[in-house]
C-alpha cells in the first residue's frame, strides 16, 4: 500500500495535505524517513509513525446510521445531502458506502462500509437476508394480509414476492405493523401494501440479518459497529442460505 494512502486513509489528511507531511520529516517507516508518497509499505509489517506517533492502520470500518428522512442512500449527489454527509471526515477518509438502500423517505437502520465483500453476501439474492421494517399503514391490516404476504404478492409490474413475515401490532383505521422480507425490490414494502389495497405513511426499518438498529440512536446519529456485532454479520453469511 502506497503510504500516502495509508496516511489519509488513517485521517493524516487529505492526499495533498499528506505529502506536504511526508516533505516534512515527520513520517518514519522502520526507523528510516520517507518523504515520497508513493513509497509501498505492508501496515501488517512496517512499523510507521508520524511525529513520534505509531500509526494504528485498519483496512475496513462498519458503520450502523439511523438514517432521516429527506437524505439520499448514495455517495454522492449534486443537489441533494448524501448519508456520506453526514460523516465525521475522520471516518469519510475511508470512503464507506451504503450497504443497500433506504428511499429519502425512509428512516431507520443503514450499514455504511468499505468492505466489499461483506457487502455483497449481504445484498446477495442467494442468501435470503432478512429485513425488518416498522410501519405505519394507512388502513385497516387484517389476517387475510398476514395469508397474502406469507404466499406472496403481485407487484404492480407483474413481479411475485417471496413470502413475508407480516405481524400487526395495532390495527385499526391507521395500523402498525412489522413486515420481514428477504429481498430487496424498488419501493419493495410499499408495493407490497399498493397491491393489498393499502398505502405506507411511515417506513422505518430496524433490523437487517442479525444487526439491529440501535435505539439510543438519534436520526442523523450513527456509531461504529461493535466487534461483535461484524463477526455475527460475517458469520451468518458466509455460507450461502438454504
Amino acid at each position: 500500500m502506497r503510504i500516502d494512502k495509508l496516511l489519509a486513509n488513517t485521517g493524516y489528511g487529505s492526499r495533498k495535505e499528506v505529502k506536504k507531511l511526508l516533505k516534512s520529516g515527520a513520517v518514519i517507516v522502520n526507523e528510516t524517513v520517507i518523504k515520497d508518497a508513493k513509497e509501498h509499505v505492508d501496515p501488517e509489517r512496517d512499523m510507521v509513525t508520524v511525529n513520534g506517533t505509531p500509526v494504528e492502520y485498519r483496512e475496513f470500518i462498519y458503520l450502523m446510521m439511523n438514517k432521516p428522512q429527506s437524505v439520499l442512500s448514495a455517495t454522492e449527489d449534486s443537489h441533494q445531502e448524501t448519508v456520506i454527509d453526514i460523516l465525521e471526515p475522520e471516518d469519510a477518509v475511508f470512503e464507506p458506502f451504503p450497504v443497500g438502500r433506504l428511499d429519502k423517505d425512509t428512516v431507520g437502520l443503514l450499514l455504511l462500509t468499505n468492505d466489499g465483500q461483506l457487502s455483497h453476501q449481504l445484498l446477495s439474492p442467494k442468501k435470503h437476508v432478512p429485513k425488518t421494517y416498522f410501519a405505519v399503514i394507512d388502513g385497516e391490516v387484517g389476517d387475510e394480509d398476514i395469508i397474502a404476504f406469507e404466499n406472496g404478492v403481485t407487484l404492480d409490474d407483474g413481479y411475485e414476492t417471496k413470502p413475508g413475515v407480516l405481524k400487526i401490532l395495532k390495527s385499526g383505521i391507521r395500523s402498525d405493523i412489522e413486515l420481514t422480507i428477504t429481498e430487496g425490490k424498488f419501493h419493495q414494502v410499499k408495493r407490497m401494501f399498493e397491491a393489498v389495497g393499502k398505502r405506507v405513511v411511515y417506513l422505518k426499518r430496524i433490523s437487517m440479518g442479525s444487526l439491529e438498529l440501535d435505539e439510543e440512536l438519534e436520526l442523523g446519529q450513527y456509531r461504529e459497529l461493535t466487534d461483535e456485532e461484524v463477526n455475527d454479520l460475517k458469520s451468518g453469511y458466509t455460507k450461502e442460505k438454504k
